[in-house]
């Protein structure tokens, strides 16, 4: 099969001339499965892609490694989408990197190369060490890698010296090691790529229901009378979502796009798992666009707050027995300025009663929210705001309604609810600590943000990560990659090559590790891992194929064989046996983490099993009054000067987090090319650019620095006056380290000011 699959690019494309056309106004149906299907042959060969997408989401096979959305129970022979073809394709690839691709290419040679051309070479098939002063990466046997982390772990002046970092996409079990390895060392460093994504919902919803986690399961999404879907773009990151969207309308639901950007999937969906969604006209899914600027959806939940109120339309009920703090929401909601919520808005006071009517006519809510809502300062406010909004109306605890935070790596919400958090639960560590005979460390670690501040500082001199691509996923791109560079050493464990790679420490490794599609054979036999999706479902991941290198270690006997090296015979822990069985793991995660109890037979049955959720199961709120909370936060959304431009950052369709499929960007109809600003015309006029221009973007802030990302065409978009949009990473470089999101820290990505300026040619 290997000749059938194509050879990796050879030179990095041109991508500063992108075509542009009209947005689509459908997503999916046949172009998505050709799509999907055209990458899958080109990574894998047509008769492995084929073997490999009918075990996808299969109760038997293994979990997707793109998105974390829900599986149904009655589950379609294809049950993934075009872009969950695409992760399959990159993790399955035929293409490899070995000792020679290294030998040919020095660090610097790739640090030249784009994201997207790395990312291409293919699976990695040997542990890499880049040694001080060295140009290249050369091969280095386990045991001596194992050696290099160890030695450089015990020459730290404290355990706080080292930062541990973990994708969304490692497995349960993996990440409960992890954790625990970190702990034992002693320190709470493990920041998450939760804390650039979720971190705002998390902070929100503990506050004011008591769970961190979304309180609906997909049957409440296919019961609900309403669902609004505010700043998420699901046919591009959840694309799965749009067919329980589909399924919804079909049940009578009203769904309500609130977005600065109109989204193809979410105007018209058409299905490729039956015939009228491949030929057809599909689905038209939603019924009211609010085309909100960015920032303003705080202020939108504050007027429906009021509206609710001033009409008596309230679960009185509900409020009384289980809501603390009414009374001071309702003098704020009350007290809310139309003048200014209009102004944050953007809206016409008609949209806003429009959707109000809607609300009023409702018995059942679900408000589904992502990134557009968790990455501006103001962003836990805006989301204990959505609480407000649906606490009004007894929208939390009953069928077809309640919160819907729609996260996005497969494991994202699994590896936290593992432990891997930098301010864990006294209660968690207690449990730790009886179950493993050590004491935990108490102090609160790093998150992301402060990591890259520790490492610029040289406060940490160790970087760990497991899995993802931390150099271009954080803010603040050029402090992000001196602060790598300070490290004495920086590890990665990875399948694929991606820029953290090349923005090395002193000294570098790269650990190269089974993917969630690859059979995992240890001492007791074969291994399955298991992964906690968007709603709180839990379920086995069985690995299908045969490893791409034999010289690749799961996760968990990495995190095992690290530890052995580091702590040799004084951990009380049996690392070796976890690495050799993973039920012994999962026993011990059951009597540490709970909901887990008898883990091991609950995960063995077919479709896993559901964590307990106290709001959704029984009305129940483990917060610090024992009820929900309402809370009346000042209103706030960004402001921007005149002339000026308030920015977010995006995925483009042919990409997963930082992940770069290809080139093109068709639902917003860009091909070819990545360096796009997506602007209205009035705006780019205004700046003296027409529609094909090159523009640079140029980041300015209240103390006096500015930031520039260059050379970006000028794409007129039907953006809501005052608001632009490009892809990240390119744009990554415009958000500054401190620019974060209040009480959680978040990268403040969706509200960056900028101004455009005619490029220089040489920029182009």
């Amino acid at each position: 099969m290997a000749p059938m699959a194509k050879k990796p690019p050879v030179a990095d494309p041109v991508q500063d001339a992108p075509r542009v056309s009209a947005p689509k106004q459908a997503a999916a149906g046949l172009p998505a499965v050709g799509h999907g299907l055209k990458a899958a042959g080109a990574q894998m060969g047509a008769g492995r892609a084929t073997l490999t997408l009918l075990k996808v989401n299969q109760k038997s096979g293994f979990d997707c490694p793109g998105c974390a959305w829900p599986e149904p129970e009655h589950r379609h022979t294809f049950e993934f989408c075009e872009n969950g073809a695409k992760a399959v394709a990159e993790e399955a690839t035929l293409r490899r990197v070995t000792p020679d691709f290294f030998a040919r290419h020095s660090v610097a040679d790739l640090a030249r190369r784009s994201g997207y051309w790395l990312g291409q070479q293919g699976r990695i098939t040997q542990p890499m060490y880049l040694a001080e002063g060295a140009e290249h990466y050369e091969a280095v046997p386990w045991e001596r890698a194992f050696e290099l982390v160890a030695d450089e772990l015990h020459a730290l002046g404290a355990p706080d010296e080292a930062v541990f970092y973990t994708s969304g996409r490692t497995s349960n079990e993996a990440a409960f090691l992890f954790q625990l390895f970190a702990r034992e060392f002693g320190t709470n460093n493990l920041p998450d790529c939760s804390n650039m994504c979720h971190e705002s919902s998390g902070s929100a919803l503990i506050e004011t229901l008591g769970v961190g986690k979304g309180s609906v399961l997909l049957d409440d999404l296919h019961r609900a009378d309403l669902i609004i879907v505010a700043g998420q773009n699901p046919g591009t990151n959840h694309p799965r979502m749009l067919s329980a969207l589909e399924k919804a309308k079909r049940g009578g639901a009203t769904i309500v796009t609130v977005n600065p950007l109109p989204e193809a999937g979410l105007e018209r969906f058409r299905n490729p798992q039956n015939a009228a969604g491949l030929v057809g006209a599909g689905t038209v899914l939603t019924d009211l666009f609010l085309q909100v600027r960015l920032g303003g959806d705080q202020a939108l939940f504050r007027a429906l707050g009021r509206l609710l109120i001033e009409a008596g339309a309230l679960d009185r009920d509900f409020i009384a027995e289980h809501t603390h703090g009414f009374a001071g929401y309702e003098a704020a909601a009350l007290a809310a300025d139309w003048d200014e919520v209009l102004r944050a808005t953007g809206l016409e006071r008609a949209d806003i009663d429009r959707l109000f009517a809607l609300v009023r006519g409702a018995k059942s809510v679900v408000v589904c929210w992502a990134m557009g809502l968790t990455q501006h300062k103001h962003a836990v406010s805006t989301i204990r705001e959505v609480v407000n909004f649906l606490l009004l109306g007894g929208n939390v605890g009953r069928p077809g309604a309640g919160v819907c935070p729609v996260r996005g790596h497969s494991n994202v919400q699994g590896d936290r609810t593992m432990g891997i958090f930098e301010r864990p639960a006294p209660a968690f560590l207690d449990a730790l600590r009886g179950e493993f005979g050590f004491e935990p460390p108490r102090k609160h670690g790093y998150d992301v943000v402060r990591a890259i501040r520790a490492l610029r500082d040289g406060d940490a001199k160790v970087f760990f990560a497991m899995g993802g691509n931390f150099v271009a996923a954080s803010p603040d791109t050029a402090v992000t990659e001196a602060a790598m560079r300070r490290a004495r050493l920086t590890v990665h464990v990875s399948t694929k090559l991606n820029r953290s790679h090349v923005v090395t420490g002193a000294r570098a490794l790269i650990l190269p590790t089974l993917g969630r599609t690859e059979k995992d054979r240890q001492a007791s036999g074969k291994q399955f891992v298991s992964v906690e999706d968007s709603m709180g479902m839990v379920h086995a991941s069985h690995g299908a194929l045969a490893p791409a290198s034999p010289h690749l270690l799961s996760e968990p006997a990495i995190v095992s064989r690290l530890a052995r090296a580091v702590f040799g015979d004084r951990s009380k822990v049996p690392w070796a046996d976890f690495e050799a069985d993973y039920d012994l793991i999962r026993d011990r995660v059951s009597r540490v983490v709970p909901g887990f109890d008898d883990f091991n037979a609950k995960v063995r049955r077919p479709g896993g099993f559901t964590l307990p959720h106290g709001p959704r199961d029984s009305r129940t709120f483990p917060t610090a009054t024992g009820k929900a909370n309402f809370t009346a936060a000042p209103l706030e959304y960004p402001l921007v000067p005149e002339g000026r431009l308030l920015l977010q950052t995006l995925r483009s369709h042919d990409q997963y987090n930082t992940t770069i499929y290809g080139l093109d960007d068709r639902y917003r109809g860009i091909k070819g090319g990545r360096r796009v600003v997506l602007v209205h015309p009035d705006d780019a006029a205004a700046a003296g650019l027409r529609d094909g221009d090159h523009a640079d973007l140029v980041g300015e802030w209240t103390d006096g620095t500015e930031r520039r990302a260059a050379g970006f065409r000028v794409v007129h978009y039907p953006t809501p006056k005052g608001c632009a949009a490009a892809y990240f990473p390119e744009t990554n470089v415009l958000v500054p380290l401190d620019h974060t999101a209040d009480t959680s820290n978040t990268p403040a990505s969706k509200s960056v000011v900028i101004r455009l300026e005619p490029a220089d040619p040489a920029h182009r």
